[in-house]
């Protein structure tokens, strides 16, 4: 597989700027797949030693992380799954709790090797880890899925040794860290611009200030889009638990900001209302701070959902999108989501 010309071809077919530093990537990509799925045998046993099972692609929102790792992840022939990581882990912990008579550690050992059977390359688009119990068996379930010879490619904002930075008991995590940079390939996309926020996108569809005139374009629109649609009460059922929505118009959810993060649900309960959506209005985002930083984390992770699942939204805010504040714990993370939003409230993306 001539990688670098293929990605030259699909650059000028898609009409994207080449640069060198992706370059770079698509190179390393290159070595990276030779070392795992195109080696003889005796480079493989020869090399059995040094491969690195993982590649981890850092950088900052908007640099092209994404579309690299697509672009290569669709090339790929083998058994691969690409995945949300909080749709993983929920994988992983449904697993545990329907064998609950193995203990951790041997369930951990049974879904790696379930998983095994199913996929040679696992792929992460924007990792990143928030939840403290996943932060804690993390190491463990990763040294077995590389154990395993699993391949995992990664893309995220942040580089390894910032995973969980400030995070509640991290030196629980450290292990996992130590196990991603003997495992992995790091390597960081550096470019002085952010293509999301760059496409000229009419944002349109985010609206702020918090007043009567954005109540009323939000209004309108919401008549258009819900034209001969039929309201309903609707109840999602996750688990046993029942969340309830007052505003469903056939696949269009309409929230107020406490509704969905002002209370305890998770990426869980985000993936159902997303599995049930079509278009999302989402009303009286605030400014976030150290004193709701909760609720920024639970619209991070909603966000993350959303644009996973290509759901367009529109939203009415607070501020602009450019001067969203945030709490300062989740600052740099929060970079990603505002950049998502420029995406998923353009006219454009529909």
């Amino acid at each position: 597989m001539n990688l670098k010309n293929l990605f030259l071809d699909y650059c000028e077919t898609n009409n994207f700027e080449i640069n060198k530093n992706q370059i770079s990537v698509i190179q390393a990509l290159s070595d990276y797949y030779k070392d795992n799925f195109n080696q003889s045998f005796l480079n493989k046993f020869l090399k059995k030693d040094k491969r690195k099972y993982g590649f981890y692609l850092s950088g900052d929102v908007g640099v092209g992380k994404t579309m690299i790792l697509n672009f290569f992840f669709e090339l790929l022939k083998e058994k691969k799954l690409r995945l949300h990581f909080n749709q993983f882990m929920i994988n992983f912990h449904d697993f545990i709790y329907e064998n609950k008579n193995i203990d951790k550690n041997n369930g951990i050992e049974s879904f790696v090797k379930n998983l095994k059977k199913k996929v040679e390359i696992l792929y992460f688009d924007e990792f990143q880890v928030t939840n403290i119990v996943d932060a804690m068996i993390l190491g463990r379930l990763f040294e077995k899925i590389f154990d395993e010879k699993i391949k995992v490619i990664f893309t995220s904002n942040i580089k390894v040794y910032n995973l969980y930075k400030d995070g509640l008991q991290r030196e629980q995590f450290l292990p996992f860290i130590d196990i991603i940079k003997k495992q992995s390939l790091e390597m960081e996309l550096l470019i002085d611009e952010d293509y999301r926020t760059n496409r000229n996108n009419n944002l349109e569809r985010f609206l702020f200030p918090l007043n009567q005139s954005t109540n009323f374009k939000l209004n309108k629109f919401f008549r258009k889009v819900t034209k001969n649609k039929k309201k309903d009460f609707k109840v999602l059922d996750i688990k046993g638990r029942k969340l309830e929505f007052k505003n469903f118009y056939e696949g269009i959810f309409r929230f107020e900001f406490d509704e969905i993060c002002n209370k305890n649900l998770g990426a869980e309960d985000y993936l159902k209302i997303a599995e049930n959506s079509n278009f999302i209005f989402l009303e009286n985002l605030p400014n976030f701070d150290d004193g709701n930083s909760n609720q920024q984390l639970r619209f991070i992770t909603f966000i993350d959902v959303i644009y996973e699942k290509k759901i367009p939204l529109m939203i009415t805010s607070e501020s602009d999108l450019n001067s969203i504040k945030s709490s300062k714990s989740l600052s740099d993370i929060f970079k990603r989501t505002t950049s998502r939003l420029y995406e998923l409230t353009s006219v454009n993306y529909n």
